[in-house]
């Protein structure tokens, strides 16, 4: 800890209030899951509020405000107890240095004309004296909001690890993307990454103070690494071959450049940090694990746990609350995380447990209601690949259980009546799930199919988008075949009249 004192103001209300900025970020959106899954009385401000529609739960309030704008504050501070500052302008390109600097004036001030009992910031580690643009912004933030006389507990870390942080998802896109890895030598400047998970640990022990802090603090995980180490270890646990060269012919500015190519969707963010590599990122004491009590773990399990993290997050989810209102016209798909996502959806004028009939029964004898010679094909080359292509089968021909081998898939999910996962074991590069989804929609029905593909490395990316054209074909076919199936077998699943015609919503075909 750099400097520490305890407030003496302890008088707090029972149920504490606490304000939340950059909930539609990805620290602030993990913060925001975790303070509602504790019961935790919330508030955000946003400049959008429409973009946390569907992540606040009914006991949230989402306010609209702006931290450039100093008049927009006043009404989201009444009442807080504690301000929770974790937003920065570096994605608006040039000039997010002022940004940074007036947004962290008018939040100070707002907070103090509140009367707000504890800040707390979530910053960057740096302690040499030439700080790249990207950490001297981030220290001087933090100086700013202690400026308002309120306590003021900052948080300084280095690279965060989890699916979604700008920092690992360079890294990952990076390590994915290009076999032969050539950067500058500022990649072996030591850093100290932590886990998504224990920087929320910090930050919901922050929230708890009985008493409030004022003082900055430098949470790290377990172990010092360079960043050459970090991609090294990443793409152990991938199974990829990765070969890293160092060379000080490459300049900041190539390097920035190519960042932004290879990173597009983090490209800003991840140009600045590339000026940050000069700059060693360490702890410097344990001040903060003792105090606060988090026993942070080594990079290893910080990846580890963001790859999986990130499994659980693709299989809990119903792509038809997702998709239904975005906008997926774009060729290619949807890219999320390291993953590509494409979809299609019909609506079928049939009550949503007769739609799903047909679902349940697809792959062994029954076929994948079109294009079935497609289907053989592929069993086939994937035999000659070695996998097990079509001869399998299904255990029933009518009815589905976790576990049952489709084909060449395996059921991984399923919700009757409602929703049908897959995942795929044949020998490709990378993981495929295959997900079918059905809502009712005023008497009728919409059918969404949804493929997921988590590429490895180059291979798997060309795979996926060499094949994109006649997937997305063979996948609308078999959607318009379950439609006819329907028609034509009342009998076998349902005695309704067919009402059923062909059209897309909004997602229908990426």
């Amino acid at each position: 800890m750099l400097c520490s004192r305890i407030a003496e103001v302890s008088d707090q209300p029972p149920d504490k209030l606490t304000l939340l900025t950059g909930a539609s970020g990805y620290v602030g959106g993990e913060l925001l899951r975790e303070l509602q899954r504790r019961g935790e009385s919330v508030r955000c401000l946003a400049r959008r509020p429409e973009r946390l529609r569907g992540r606040v739960g009914p006991g949230t309030e989402v306010v609209c405000g702006d931290v450039l704008d100093r008049s927009s504050l006043d009404a989201a501070f009444a009442d807080v107890h504690t301000a929770c500052y974790l937003v920065h302008s570096m994605g608006a390109g040039k000039g997010y240095a002022e940004r940074d600097r007036l947004a962290a004036i008018n939040f100070a001030r707002a907070a103090r004309c509140a009367c707000v009992s504890q800040i707390v910031y979530l910053g960057g580690l740096g302690h040499d004296g030439d700080l790249s643009a990207h950490l001297h912004s981030r220290q001087e933030v933090g100086g700013l909001l202690r400026g308002s006389g309120l306590p003021t507990l900052e948080l300084r870390a280095s690279i965060v690890i989890g699916p979604g942080s700008a920092s690992f998802e360079t890294v990952r896109a990076l390590v994915e993307r290009v076999p032969l890895i050539v950067a500058p030598t500022t990649l072996d400047t030591l850093a100290q990454p932590i886990a998504i998970e224990d920087v929320l640990n910090y930050l919901l022990a922050a929230v708890d103070l009985e008493v409030p802090i004022d003082g900055v603090y430098e949470i790290g995980g377990r172990d010092r690494v360079s960043y050459a180490e970090l991609m090294r270890e990443y793409a152990r646990q991938r199974g990829l071959r990765r070969t890293l060269l160092t060379t000080s012919m490459l300049t900041p500015r190539i390097s920035r450049r190519l960042v932004r190519v290879l990173a597009p969707a983090h490209g800003r963010v991840a140009g600045e940090m590339v000026d940050s590599l000069r700059n060693e990122t360490t702890v410097d004491g344990r001040e903060a694990a003792a105090d606060f009590g988090v026993d942070a773990g080594g990079v290893s399990s910080a990846i580890a746990r963001a790859l999986i993290r990130e499994d659980v997050e693709f299989s809990e989810r119903h792509w038809s609350d997702v998709l239904a209102c975005c906008e997926h016209s774009r060729w290619g798909g949807l890219a999320t995380g390291g993953r590509r996502v494409s979809s299609g959806a019909i609506r079928i004028g049939r009550e949503p447990e007769e739609t799903f009939r047909p679902i349940q029964r697809i792959g062994g004898e029954t076929g994948w209601y079109s294009t079935n010679w497609f289907w053989r094909v592929r069993g086939w080359l994937d035999r000659i690949r070695g996998g097990v292509g079509l001869r399998r089968g299904r255990r029933d021909p009518v009815n589905l259980r976790v576990g049952d081998e489709v084909d060449f898939w395996r059921v991984e999910r399923l919700e009757p009546g409602r929703l049908l996962r897959l995942t795929a074991e044949m020998n490709i590069p990378g993981r495929l799930w295959l997900q079918f989804e059905v809502s009712a929609d005023e008497g009728c029905s919409i059918l969404r199919q949804t493929t997921v593909f988590d590429p490895l490395g180059v291979g798997g990316l060309a795979y996926w988008y060499l094949l994109y054209p006649v997937h997305r074909w063979v996948f609308a076919r078999l959607l318009a075949g379950i439609e006819s199936r329907l028609g034509e077998n009342r009998q076998a699943f349902g005695r309704q009249p067919a009402q059923a015609g062909m059209t897309t919503d909004a997602g229908a075909v990426l």
